[in-house]
């Protein structure tokens, strides 16, 4: 079975009932974390995990909202495991600079931190990769599969001029997840999906948004995909569930089955529309 748990489905714009993107995917006795939004430690903690349970983190871009809370993960791994245990990060080039600048910002708490606990060395230990499309753990083909038979794939996305930006294909016992972030339909995220059990993907209404005359909310429209062609990739690769989060605008309560009718009209697997922890089990 893979399990993913949404932690945080909320936008940019604070709200007090969802933290920002955040998907926690276990399988094979490990767990991985698909983004780092506002929140993130605690709604680790109310899933039952932590930072120091988490086998890696895999960033699909650095837009700060998918990023806010690195620095919390890093921290509080450092604090709560007695052992040397590196906080492992796949992200797209730049990720190494995004953890330098968290590192950075901690250097007084690193300095106060290390003079008073004698069992803690700074500064925390953080395992950066910068990827591409490619294997992640295990591989394709020939190489050994990843612990616990665990394979991980990044694939490109579109989300320009945001770029490169990935998603994560998650496999296990016949079994496999994709986490997609923020992207328009592509040929490559087709790919990636083909014949996935589920698709966790971002979703806007553009209908909603279209009538917001502002720039900010105008300019969102050209990179992200609407629920409409969110339902659309996922009918293209045969996926069985569509998972939406990271809802623009916030989904009201009540609103779910517009939101679902809205899907159904391009795709007839399930349509999952979660708030924060919501869980969804495959296979």
């Amino acid at each position: 079975m893979i399990e993913v748990v949404l932690l945080g489905t909320g936008s940019p714009l604070p709200d007090p009932q969802r933290a920002g993107p955040a998907t926690l995917v276990r399988a094979g006795g490990r767990s991985f974390l698909v983004d780092a939004g506002r929140g993130v430690v605690m709604r680790l903690a109310a899933a039952g995990s932590g930072p120091n349970q988490l086998d890696a983190v895999l960033l699909t871009h650095l837009h700060s909202d998918h990023v806010t809370d690195v620095g919390d993960l890093v921290t509080t791994r450092w604090i709560t495991t007695f052992a040397p245990s590196p906080l492992v990060v796949h992200g797209p080039p730049g990720a190494a600079g995004l953890v330098d600048g968290v590192l950075a910002s901690l250097s007084a708490d690193v300095r106060y931190r290390t003079t008073h606990h004698a069992d803690l060395e700074g500064p925390p230990p953080v395992e950066v990769h910068e990827i591409g499309p490619g294997p992640v753990l295990g591989a394709d083909e020939g190489a050994d599969q990843g612990a616990d038979g665990v394979v991980i794939r990044a694939g490109a996305t579109d989300h320009r001029p945001v770029e490169p930006t990935l998603a994560y294909r998650i496999e296990h016992g016949g079994h496999a997840v994709v986490v997609a972030g923020d992207t328009v339909p592509c040929a490559t995220l087709d790919e990636l999906c083909a014949g996935a059990d589920a698709l966790v993907i971002t979703a806007i209404r553009k209908d909603v948004l279209e009538a917001v005359p502002l720039p900010r909310i105008q300019d969102i429209l050209d990179y992200h995909s609407s629920v409409e062609e969110a339902a659309q990739t996922a009918a293209r690769a045969g996926v069985g569930t569509l998972v939406l989060t990271h809802y623009v605008p916030a989904l009201a309560p009540g609103a779910e089955d517009e939101w679902r009718e809205r899907a159904a009209v391009h795709f007839d697997g399930d349509v999952v529309l979660g708030d924060d922890l919501t869980r969804v089990e495959i296979g």
